[in-house]
């Protein structure tokens, strides 16, 4: 799942090299954390949030197929 995520927001912003998605196992399921540069930031979120909830979206699809359960949090 990891690795989707990546493939997502790599085009969407300007330090991909900045980029972090890490992978946590929690007693609730699969938690996903990004961090990206801090300009990139309103790249990521989109207005009104649109693009971050875009993203959260297909992971969750994704993750239905796979039968897992998937929380996307961005970080500062």
């Amino acid at each position: 799942m990891k690795n989707f995520v990546e493939y997502l927001l790599v085009r969407l912003v300007d330090h991909p090299d900045d980029l972090f998605v890490e992978e946590e196992q929690t007693p609730e399921g699969l938690l996903i954390k990004i961090r990206v540069h801090s300009e990139d930031m309103g790249r990521v979120i989109g207005r009104g949030g649109k693009i971050i909830k875009a993203v959260r979206k297909l992971v969750q699809v994704k993750a239905a197929k796979d039968n897992l359960q998937v929380k996307v949090v961005l970080e500062e």
